[in-house]
């Protein structure tokens, strides 16, 4: 129960990172926004830990692996910020609901997992639901289309990589590292693209990385107390708040196509993870 509730709260907040994320990419390039989300997450990050949790502070003891995963969550969130400064909050965020259906194919291949023919399905009917969603064919399929896509392959491998770190280091090291590569690359692309923020785009981009630090150290903590793919369903919830956020604050609200492309998409993922747990149980 622990850890469904720490994920549902990460799952809630996160949307309202996405919302000042997608308002500040009207007033300034998307890069920058990244930038400012990783430069203030790790200055407010790293200060609290070293002041209250200093004993964490220490060597990873798998320093390879910090750092894919801090590289898979900086392809996610350049990905998904470049997706929702072109195309509306619910589709970007709704092709990146792809992700626990990757999961499922990555651990066929990286894990040398078993999958079933009822997995392969699910995968299948989950691409149907993302292709409802471009359109192909129907309309012209555009780079933030793919990035959203992109986002959710990213974030795939930024879950299983994070799963395998709890169990051998501690969370708040592992915060630590989650901005703090991400905030290295980017500060050597930012200048390239970089127009001085005024006071109020200073405000939104650290309320945005606080939101965010807060969201995803909530994600690593329920990831130490269950396994991704039990928890992976419950990301679905982020739809809900995000839908809201796309529709008071830009106008944007589903069509029916994407509606139906959810459906498919949630579908699949609901139901490898409802067959994953009856299996267990067998088990």
């Amino acid at each position: 129960m622990k850890a469904i509730i720490l994920n549902l709260a990460a799952w809630s907040i996160l949307p309202i990172m996405d919302g000042l994320a997608k308002h500040l990419s009207t007033e300034i390039h998307f890069v920058e926004v990244v930038w400012g989300r990783y430069f203030f997450m790790l200055l407010i990050s790293f200060p609290l830990i070293f002041l209250f949790f200093r004993a964490h502070i220490k060597w990873p003891k798998n320093i390879l692996l910090q750092f894919s995963r801090s590289i898979f969550l900086f392809l996610s969130t350049i990905l998904f910020f470049y997706a929702i400064s072109i195309i509306s909050l619910a589709k970007a965020l709704t092709l990146a609901f792809v992700a626990p259906i990757i999961v499922t194919i990555l651990s066929s291949l990286l894990l040398k997992e078993k999958v079933g023919l009822n997995r392969w399905c699910a995968v299948t009917v989950g691409f149907i639901g993302a292709l409802i969603i471009i359109q192909p064919g129907i309309i012209k399929l555009n780079l933030a289309s793919l990035a959203g896509i992109g986002t959710g392959i990213s974030y795939a491998f930024y879950l299983i990589s994070t799963r395998s770190l709890t169990a051998i280091d501690s969370p708040f090291l592992t915060l630590i590292f989650t901005g703090l590569f991400g905030a290295i690359i980017i500060s050597f692309i930012v200048p390239f693209y970089w127009t001085t923020p005024n006071i109020n785009q200073w405000i939104i981009m650290i309320c945005l990385a606080a939101v965010g630090t807060l969201g995803h150290f909530l994600l690593i903590l329920s990831l130490k107390y269950a396994e991704a793919s039990k928890l992976a369903p419950l990301a679905y919830f982020e739809i809900v708040n995000n839908i809201i956020i796309g529709y008071y604050f830009f106008g944007d609200f589903p069509n029916r196509f994407l509606w139906l492309g959810l459906f498919f998409i949630v579908s699949s993922g609901l139901y490898i993870t409802i067959s994953e747990h009856r299996k267990n149980r067998i088990n």
